[in-house]
């Protein structure tokens, strides 16, 4: 593989000019798909390969019905050599870490390759006290790793429930902290060119939830280094104990939810424009606005990706009706017809807002 680590990219660089490119393939997306599945089966025999994955075990909602396949490769070199035979089949892969923002509709997506992200565990020190960790790493375990070396800054990610792929992509926060507050770099691999690349902080062009990697379709995130201060671990541990107290406290962790269901719009919270709206509460099957916090919708048993759908449409359109401001999705709700294909989506990503955008969640 050519290491283009020191190569930078941009959005105008990414864009894919779909009208060119929107030629019906000869051979099918779900038979390329089966083509696809017998070579990596062929040339990786010891991949953890699944087809007709239920995913509503691997997404914190559980909810949700099939992808056609499921990887969880154990290394980088794994997730890049899935990545070029997908790529030699005109397909690309939909990146899955710990699945706590996106849920599968319950129809499932007979057309969609799954890579689940879940075994990139590495992390460690760099020679210049920086943090090193892969894709896969929780946030947890990431804030738990700079407390063990002294280093502050993280402490706001001890209690999220994604990782640090996920984190990096929409720029995860808590509390007043932010990912792109502690990220020297990210590497990426660029899946139209099948190449790595380096970018520094200033090129992820972080802002509130969102970062390059969300405007440019075909970025893998595959690791990320994160420069610290060095701080007194007695003040690091209490406040990340004070910081995990205040979410037991808040939110509904006793119950299966995705996180957040909508971003925080401009000088307004979006769990006290729900609660204004008298919709704590609301449920729609087995999907409900948490009676502890409205910023989540939780599963209070049986939900199912349609209850999630109907709610969050539901409680999007009354806080419009009622205060003219519309809620941006958080939660990634996928649709059955969502494929992936070499040069990017061919439907919206989010069938609650219409959104294309990339490829790591959670």
């Amino acid at each position: 593989m050519e290491d283009n680590t020191n190569n930078t990219i941009t959005a105008n660089d990414a864009e894919i000019n779909r009208e060119e490119q929107s030629h019906e393939p000869e051979v099918s997306v779900a038979d390329r798909l089966t083509e696809a599945i017998a070579q990596i089966r062929e040339v990786m025999p010891g991949l953890a390969l699944y087809e007709n994955e239920p995913m509503s075990g691997h997404c914190s909602f559980k909810a949700g019905g099939c992808a056609r396949a499921l990887a969880i490769p154990q290394s980088v070199m794994s997730l890049t050599k899935i990545c070029s035979i997908l790529k030699d089949h005109e397909l690309a892969p939909y990146i899955l870490g710990n699945g706590t923002n996106v849920v599968f509709p319950d129809a499932g997506t007979p057309e969609l390759f799954v890579v689940c992200t879940e075994k990139l565990q590495e992390i460690f020190l760099l020679p210049d006290g920086a943090i090193y960790a892969e894709a896969g790493v929780p946030l947890s375990k990431l804030a738990s790793f700079a407390f063990e070396n002294g280093l502050a800054g993280l402490e706001f990610a001890s209690g999220i429930p994604g990782t640090v792929g996920g984190g990096v992509m929409m720029n995860a926060g808590a509390y007043g902290g932010e990912m792109k507050d502690c990220i020297e770099s990210v590497v990426n691999y660029y899946l139209p060119e099948q190449r790595l690349y380096e970018l520094n902080n200033e090129q992820c062009s972080f802002g509130y939830r969102k970062s390059l990697f969300q405007s440019m379709w075909g970025c893998v995130i595959l690791s990320a280094v994160f420069r610290l201060e060095e701080g007194n671990k007695d003040e690091i541990s209490a406040k990340m104990k004070e910081l995990n107290e205040r979410r037991r406290n808040k939110q509904p962790l006793d119950m299966p939810s995705a996180g957040s269901a909508f971003k925080r719009p401009e000088g307004h919270y979006a769990a006290a424009l729900i609660e204004e709206c008298g919709l704590k509460g609301c449920s729609v099957g087995g999907a409900q606005v948490s009676e502890k916090h409205a910023g989540f919708i939780v599963n209070t048993g049986d939900a199912t990706a349609q209850d999630l759908y109907d709610l969050m449409i539901k409680v999007r359109n009354t806080v419009y009706e009622k205060t003219k401001i519309q809620l941006e999705p958080e939660i990634i709700l996928l649709s059955p017809e969502y494929k992936l294909v070499d040069y990017g989506p061919k439907i919206p990503r989010n069938i609650v807002s219409g959104s294309y955008m990339t490829t790591n969640e959670g």
